[in-house]
């Protein structure tokens, strides 16, 4: 139970400070037409890293100076490259299915189920992009397991 309530306390902080850095609606007009294309520029590359596994590819929108919060994986686009290549000829299973994804402004959030394998049950993951003149420049990501048994009948997707 301590787990859970450190995991929510992080995601409430964490969505507490891009809410405070990243206040958009309150300063600018919505721009859905670029909201959008982030989110699609999102998607396309998280599918082709994370589901297809073809990394350099998927870089192709990510800045160099890519900014990394996950403290697993280094800051760049050569360090994400580095540790990929590395990962997925390890767990040639990994998958991550999108379930749902948004975006404001130049933040987009996709709420992911991974999994290493049919058996595996995985992880909920809420990954959050930073997208600036068509590249990713920066990324957040809040990691919890998916537990075999809940206190509630809900699943996490």
């Amino acid at each position: 139970m301590k787990l859970k309530q450190n995991y929510l306390a992080l995601a409430a902080l964490l969505l507490a400070a891009l809410t405070s850095t990243y206040s958009f609606a309150q300063t600018s007009e919505r721009d859905l037409a670029v909201e959008e294309a982030n989110r699609k520029l999102v998607v396309k590359f998280y599918n082709l890293n994370f589901n297809e596994h073809k990394v350099e590819e998927a870089v192709k929108v990510m800045a160099d100076n890519y900014i990394q919060h996950n403290p697993k994986v280094p800051d760049g686009k050569a360090a994400f490259v580095s540790f990929f290549t590395g990962f997925f000829p390890k767990n040639p299973e990994a998958k991550s299915r999108i379930i749902r994804s948004a975006a404001d402004g130049d933040l987009v959030w996709l709420h992911v189920h991974a999994t290493n394998g049919a058996n595996d049950r995985g992880q909920a993951i809420i990954d959050i992009f930073r997208v600036k003149n068509g590249k990713i420049v920066e990324h957040w990501d809040v990691i919890q397991a998916v537990p075999e048994t809940a206190a509630n009948k809900n699943t996490m997707f």
